[in-house]
């Protein structure tokens, strides 16, 4: 499978303590584990690793998941000088940021179903360069 994730859009998700935020990472996992994209570290690239700094720079489309308005997926490639070619905000689904408690099963699997085709979008879509720019 290594080999064939190559050709998949990559995913990054906001990662953070709040439900909306575990909720994206949920989903970016499902993805990836079902064979739409393949995920890859956030935090590797907010902390500047090289080789996922690497990847994120690779020109491979770039679905960035984002549970709440602070938007730290998209800033944290943005810092790196990437642009997600669609990024979807948790908060403008109609998810709740809520501390202590875990997401909604329901909810989580609606909100999956839009990535997933924001993600099969990508994988018609010829993969282009996506650093520099802005990030609208």
């Amino acid at each position: 499978m290594a080999g064939r994730k190559k050709n998949l859009p990559l995913v990054y998700s906001c990662s953070g303590c709040s439900s909306a935020a575990q909720m994206a990472n949920h989903v970016a996992l499902r993805l990836d584990r079902e064979g739409e994209a393949e995920m890859s570290c956030i935090a590797g690239v907010g902390g500047n690793v090289p080789h996922l700094v690497n990847i994120a720079r690779s020109g491979r489309p770039i679905l960035a998941l984002d549970g709440c308005a602070l938007e730290c997926t998209r800033s944290s490639l943005a810092e790196r000088g990437v642009r997600p070619a669609a990024h979807l905000l948790l908060n403008e689904q109609g998810v709740k940021k809520r501390y202590a408690t875990d997401f909604d099963r329901e909810e989580a699997e609606r909100v999956f179903e839009q990535a997933r085709a924001a993600v099969r979008g990508l994988r018609a879509t010829p993969a282009t360069a996506m650093t520099g720019g802005t990030t609208d």
